[in-house]
């Protein structure tokens, strides 16, 4: 196999850890977790870290060449109390200023640093605009929490590493994640756009994410900050439809109207009823070549047992 390939994941038992700790696998590079519970044992050797008292276990680093940081509370798991809104900014900069402070001071062999962001960076509802990387930040929470999280992690550049970010759009896999709350409504028959409809949503197949992520450890040439999103981003309206025909569901309901779902979810509602039509042209530049580029072959995909 040549030169060792070792990678660090934080947040690795997540949607998307659980899945690029497999393909990596597969790819041939040895696996490990960085977690705030200790696990010994199973393939995957799993370190503890606690970035609230900035403690990481001895050895973490040794023969590491990449870190994959994924760390970070839920966005949609619960209300956005302000103790809520407290720990996923936290949760965010903590882990990062941690991976920067031990970088800083422990030898290690590490070459790259590739981290999640989120599309949210640009603001949650950014209409019919195409936005791409060179868009301004947001003004909303999470386009704050964006920005200082992409902030955090640039830090790293400082101690001469390549920092890759990626601003992930929606992720689509059948495990988890946000796709199977929204087959539900579907299955039932009573699926229906949500707001408007109108609003844009930018997508990724789980497969192509983990692809990415594995591109940006080989390409040499990647730093900076890309949108990790298929060519197709499509209404919630045009989702809703597609999912309903792939699925073979009437899809007959009129659209949820905005106000109980603010009713309900408070701000976080904005997620869904705001939206963003993000460019992926810059990894397309890159050279990369999505698997699932359009959102029916991505969804007939996920239907599969």
């Amino acid at each position: 196999m040549g030169a060792s390939k070792n990678v660090l994941i934080t947040g690795g038992t997540g949607l998307v850890g659980s899945a690029l700790s497999q393909h990596l696998h597969a790819e041939g590079y040895t696996v490990s977790h960085l977690s705030r519970s200790s696990k010994k044992g199973g393939r995957i050797k799993t370190f503890q870290w606690d970035p609230e008292r900035r403690f990481l276990e001895e050895g973490a680093l040794n023969d590491i060449q990449y870190i994959i940081h994924l760390a970070g509370a839920g966005v949609a798991d619960h209300r956005w109390t302000a103790a809520r809104k407290k720990e996923i900014l936290d949760s965010r900069l903590l882990s990062s200023k941690l991976l920067y402070e031990k970088l800083k001071e422990l030898p290690h062999n590490v070459q790259a640093v590739v981290s999640a962001s989120a599309i949210g960076y640009y603001g949650m509802d950014t209409g019919e605009n195409l936005v791409d990387e060179e868009t301004p930040v947001g003004q909303d929470f999470l386009a704050k929490v964006c920005e200082l999280w992409e902030a955090e992690v640039d830090k790293i550049k400082n101690l001469d590493l390549r920092v890759v970010k990626f601003r992930l759009g929606l992720v689509l896999s059948k495990k988890g994640g946000a796709f199977p709350k929204l087959k539900k409504p579907v299955a039932w028959g009573v699926g229906a756009p949500l707001g408007s409809g109108k609003q844009f949503m930018s997508w990724i197949h789980i497969d192509d994410l983990c692809q990415l992520f594995n591109k940006a450890l080989d390409d040499n040439q990647m730093q900076g900050e890309f949108n990790a999103v298929a060519p197709d981003p499509v209404t919630n309206r045009e989702f809703t439809k597609v999912l309903a025909k792939v699925m073979g569901r009437p899809l007959i309901m009129p659209a949820v109207p905005s106000f109980p779902l603010r009713l309900v979810l408070g701000e976080m509602a904005e997620m869904l009823i705001g939206g963003n039509k993000v460019s992926c042209q810059k990894i397309l530049d890159k050279g990369f070549r999505f698997r699932y580029q359009n959102l029916q072959e991505a969804l007939v995909n996920l239907q599969k047992d």
